[in-house]
């Protein structure tokens, strides 16, 4: 599903390459008809908001909004397991299932990462990739909802991932549970968990040059194509 591959790589933390290559990702979904028209357009305008502000800016929101509290953290189990110990069963059990189908993820990056998740859906037949996007709507869902809340214009790829997933959920559902959420990423909120937990630093790294080493992550193979190739590799899965 060539729509997924996009979404995964609007969700990855945003780099120049991306901006560089944003028509190439525009004239993917031409071909692609797995999102009706409308749909369609609001990915395609995302995409056109999103790269033509700069870089910087798109960074630095990128880690305020996904890297500061767990509330919108694009872990998946994150919001199911937590920090219990079954969340590092779910992580191998998920690897066992990428290897499987014949991936290995060549990077640093957690298996539960949100855009690795989708390119690998993206790479199963339609029906799996469906399948897949049901198994995790609850998290969409919820993830939507919040960002919805904080008004970001990602949570709109959301409500794009819940319409492909073919479930029926929706964000709007659970606009009243989101709204009594006590927010986890203020200051106060993020002093009392350093207090609890033992912090760990990317090296000496700042926020964009952390984040772009920690999201350095590709599955070898095809997966993940180049950007310099992106066009072909995206239209590649046509009919997947």
């Amino acid at each position: 599903m060539i729509s997924l591959k996009v979404i995964a790589r609007l969700l990855d933390y945003p780099e120049q390459a991306l901006f560089d290559h944003r028509q190439a990702l525009i004239e993917a979904l031409e071909p692609a008809n797995e999102l009706d028209l409308h749909r369609s357009a609001q990915l395609i305008l995302f995409i056109r908001r999103f790269c033509a502000r700069p870089l910087l800016d798109v960074q630095a929101e990128y880690c305020e909004l996904f890297d500061r509290g767990r509330a919108t953290s694009l872990l998946l189990f994150e919001h199911v397991h937590g920090e219990s110990r079954d969340r590092g069963q779910a992580m191998v059990d998920l690897m066992a299932q990428y290897r499987t189908a014949g991936l290995e993820i060549d990077s640093r990056e957690l298996p539960d990462f949100l855009p690795l998740y989708l390119e690998y859906l993206a790479s199963r037949s339609q029906a799996q990739a469906v399948e897949g996007l049901q198994d995790i709507a609850p998290i969409l869902a919820l993830l939507g909802a919040r960002l919805q809340q904080r008004e970001s214009p990602y949570a709109v790829l959301f409500d794009l991932l819940l319409t492909l997933s073919g479930t029926g959920v929706n964000s709007a559902s659970l606009e009243s549970q989101v709204a009594g959420e006590a927010r986890d990423d203020t200051p106060q909120a993020l002093d009392a968990v350093w207090e609890e937990e033992q912090i760990k630093f990317l090296g000496e790294q700042g926020c964009a040059s952390a984040q772009q080493t920690a999201h350095q992550r590709r599955f070898a193979g095809a997966v993940a194509p180049q950007y310099l190739d992106l066009t072909h590799a995206l239209t590649a899965t046509k009919g997947h």
